[in-house]
């Protein structure tokens, strides 16, 4: 639950997709709802069982392709009713992005359900759709629960996150293209052909589309661009997030270069976690800048 008077009141919730580094949903009291991870056919709960190392670990060894199954309508409804019973008055709630995951439609589904059989009382159900990834959620969370522990009111808390999710962009470098040619991304022939040339792809993830727009011959080279991308897309002095996997001498350099050029270190790094590196693959980073205003 959030914070103690206010907090009290107000209860942030979010789902695992976020990656807020481990023990922060404690400090920043953030209720995180974890998604179930299937590796071949076998169940595990993210963040629970299945910490990142782990993940990492089955996935390489895996013939397959992970499956990240959607946050259910009812466990939605059992969350919102957890929440009444301990006495909320406002509940905000924000989504993976729901161009990649049905939670957030099962999210609405579920205050509908309540709303209309009665049993959600005058509590206020806030859903927030982060149209991104990782934490290009997971950083706002954090703020928000900052916000919230300083007094301010939910339709405040709201309208920031609102505001961020305007804005925020990701740029993800892919330096493996095994597992995009596994899970049907790309060709397994335009893949081959891109490892057997070193082509590195720079993928940005902004709302509902993902598009490749540049391809560079090596991994420092690709970072290089990628850097250059996000600082000429970035409002200045505004944070920015570093997502790691498994490359750490190139995510350092990423770090490094990021640092030196816009004059500031990330605001949050983490290693991305099992929903979202089940599409990503095993070896990739990401850029999270924050941009000019979509909406």
């Amino acid at each position: 639950m959030s914070n103690i008077g206010n907090q009290k009141k107000i209860w942030l919730i979010t789902d695992s997709g976020c990656d807020i580094p481990e023990g922060w949903e404690q400090k920043y009291n953030i209720d995180i709802m974890p998604f179930s991870i299937m590796i071949d056919d076998k169940e595990y709960w993210e963040r629970v069982e299945l910490k990142p190392e782990l993940f990492y670990e089955l996935a390489r060894n895996s013939p397959g392709i992970p499956k990240t199954n959607q946050i259910t309508v009812s466990r939605f409804e059992e969350k919102f009713l957890e929440c009444l019973g301990e006495g909320v008055t406002d509940v905000i709630f924000v989504s993976i992005n729901s161009a990649g995951s049905k939670t957030h439609e099962n999210a609405v589904l579920a205050r509908k359900n309540l709303t209309e059989s009665g049993r959600l009382g005058g509590m206020k159900v806030h859903i927030i759709d982060s149209h991104c990834y990782s934490i290009g959620y997971g950083y706002p969370i954090v703020e928000a629960s900052k916000k919230i522990n300083a007094g301010q009111s939910a339709e405040s808390v709201a309208a920031y996150l609102e505001d961020w999710f305007s804005c925020v962009e990701i740029y993800l470098l892919a330096f493996d293209l095994r597992h995009a040619r596994k899970s049907g991304r790309i060709t397994a022939a335009a893949g081959f052909l891109g490892e057997m040339m070193g082509i590195k792809p720079i993928i940005s993830m902004i709302d509902e589309k993902t598009t490749i727009v540049k391809k560079s011959r090596g991994e420092k080279p690709a970072i290089d661009e990628a850097v250059a991308l996000a600082l000429e897309r970035r409002i200045p002095e505004t944070p920015y997030c570093i997502v790691r996997s498994t490359c750490t001498e190139l995510e350092e350099y990423a770090i490094s270069e990021m640092t030196k050029k816009s004059g500031m270190p990330p605001v949050m790094e983490t290693v991305c976690g099992a929903a979202v590196a089940s599409n990503a693959g095993v070896k990739f980073m990401g850029l999270i800048i924050r941009g000019q205003p979509r909406r």
